[in-house]
């Protein structure tokens, strides 16, 4: 069966890497539809998260041919009830008149905060599951939506220990046998 899936990485942080990243994937035709990438709290590490689609087999492929890839630290598939995960939202919708008092109350009811407002737009902030960002969209285009920009999904699995963590200074000196 065919669906969404997510896989974590650890990336060493530098140049080229988000290349040969991409690159894995478009070889072997397969889609990215979510990436999200940002520094780890050691700056000499990248975090991803990619979502794709496919079937078991493909999700099997990513993770073996990742796990070659030379500045690939580590590398998880994040399965759906073993990790948690969440997208932010930008989203600029058509506000005027009574509509405005509407428009507060929906933000309002998905924990989302007012960024930026005007005679006849408001740019809302919503952070939530993708299902809770595609319902907010859904309701935002009664108002109309002027401009939307959305993270991606990013994920960690669940549990006490960090099962995608960057190395720490003295397990990198480690490794380069110092």
């Amino acid at each position: 069966m065919d669906g969404k899936f997510a896989v974590g990485l650890i990336t060493a942080n530098h140049f080229g890497v988000l290349n040969r990243v991409a690159g894995l994937y478009s070889k072997r035709g397969y889609n990215i539809d979510s990436l999200a990438v940002g520094e780890t709290d050691n700056p000499a590490y990248s975090r991803m998260t990619i979502v794709s689609t496919g079937d078991d087999y493909m999700r099997e492929q990513v993770v073996r041919q990742l796990k070659k890839l030379h500045d690939v630290k580590s590398v998880m598939l994040l399965e759906e009830g073993a990790a948690v995960g969440v997208e932010h939202l930008l989203i600029k919708l058509r506000a005027q008149g009574q509509g405005k008092a509407l428009l507060s109350a929906l933000i309002n009811a998905f924990g989302g905060k007012t960024m930026d407002f005007g005679e006849d737009f408001v740019t809302a902030d919503v952070t939530g599951s993708p299902q809770r960002i595609d319902a907010f969209i859904a309701e935002g285009k009664r108002f109309g939506i002027l401009e939307v920009c959305r993270s991606g999904l990013i994920a960690m699995a669940t549990g006490g220990r960090a099962a995608l963590a960057a190395p720490t200074d003295s397990e990198e000196n480690e490794e380069k046998g110092a």
